[in-house]
């Protein structure tokens, strides 16, 4: 069972009231809404995870639409599990993570950001910070850049 964890649908609802503004300090967009309904639900029982699957779909939508805006992976483009490390050196994923990282749900994806931010043992928050940043840097760009289509 994948779960999301309460301070992504933090992170969501931060992302959200960032973009959609209450225009009267009272209402509530349907996106900011929909999450906070499960952030209440969870904070009311004391529950720091919820089920990915049972997630409410437009609660889920809006969760989505900040996962998207978030750097898909820690990769900082040195692997050490191709030298036969169980966790690479540069990101922090483990050999599994890195090879099954394009099947896996959004949900087990942020799983393993928070374990990598957890740890922070990875070099990209140490030697190679810059590096990590660059990338950002450029997913954000690519991100903003008008479509040539």
């Amino acid at each position: 069972m994948t779960t999301l964890h309460i301070t992504d649908i933090e992170a969501a609802i931060n992302f959200w009231r960032e973009k959609s503004p209450s225009p009267d300090g009272f209402t509530l967009a349907p996106e900011l809404r929909a999450l906070a309904e499960v952030y209440a639900l969870m904070v009311y029982y004391r529950q720091d995870e919820a089920d990915e699957a049972s997630f409410p779909a437009k609660a889920m939508a809006a969760w989505t639409a900040w996962y998207d805006s978030t750097p898909d992976t820690p990769c900082i483009a040195i692997c050490s599990t191709s030298q036969g490390d169980d966790i690479c050196k540069g990101c922090g994923r483990t050999f599994g993570e890195v090879q099954l990282w394009p099947q896996m749900s959004p949900g087990a994806k942020r799983a393993s950001w928070r374990r990598i931010m957890r740890e922070g043992s990875a070099w990209r928050f140490g030697r190679y910070a810059d590096r990590a940043l660059e990338r950002r840097t450029e997913s954000a760009a690519k991100a903003s850049a008008p479509s040539s289509s």
